[in-house]
């Protein structure tokens, strides 16, 4: 099988789930915490190198107050929880704004966890305006060293759950020719065979990068 180098992650239906279980919408975000963890330690077994998760974006900022409160306690959790595991860390996103968390600054800059095996980027507090704002004064420059994101390299794969058919402002410039697969079930109600499904389909695919 033809393993995808870099995967990125969209862990949505956080809030669906919650509803659908009887929870208010916050308490949903706690819940995806533990699939993060698992889905990293399967793509390790099976020797994926590299995946991106999509955190939180400026525009979730303006959710009320109690669930911006709850995403970026999750956030900061999920960094925590990858302290045990052979991981080497960056997180992205716009650190001059006052809703990037202090406790991830120091995450900014590359971080190796034990062994480091697996490269694990992590969008907080993302915008894709802001992450090309740069570009439009640069015209005729290379645009990947024009982006705030240029640390973070082109895309394989990208999985989405939550049944949304969009890529909502996900690194545009590494989803360039990126496969794009969606999963119906929401993020809390992660499955392994969602990633091994999402593996045989990528598999199938004519990949040629426009060639």
């Amino acid at each position: 099988m033809r393993i995808p180098n870099h995967i990125g992650i969209i862990p949505d239906g956080n809030r669906r789930w919650a509803k659908q279980n009887g929870l208010s919408k916050e308490q949903g975000y706690d819940r995806g915490l533990n699939p993060g963890i698992e889905i990293f330690k399967l793509c390790k077994e099976i020797g994926i190198n590299e995946l991106t998760f999509y955190g939180f974006t400026m525009d979730n900022t303006k959710r009320p107050s109690v669930q911006t409160k709850a995403f970026t306690n999750a956030c900061i959790n999920a960094v925590t929880m990858l302290h045990k595991h052979d991981a080497q860390l960056l997180v992205v996103g716009n650190t001059n704004s006052k809703m990037f968390p202090e406790e991830l600054l120091p995450f900014t800059q590359n971080k190796k966890f034990g062994k480091g095996t697996v490269k694990v980027n992590f969008l907080v507090n993302y915008g894709w305006q802001w992450d090309l704002m740069d570009v439009k004064n640069n015209i005729g420059k290379n645009i990947n060293e024009m982006i705030k994101s240029k640390s973070i390299p082109r895309m394989d794969l990208i999985i989405r759950w939550g049944g949304r058919r969009r890529l909502s402002g996900f690194l545009p410039v590494q989803s360039v020719y990126t496969d794009f697969y969606v999963v119906d079930d929401y993020w809390p109600d992660f499955k392994p065979q969602h990633l091994y499904d999402a593996l045989k389909w990528y598999n199938t695919q004519d990949i040629t990068l426009g060639g």
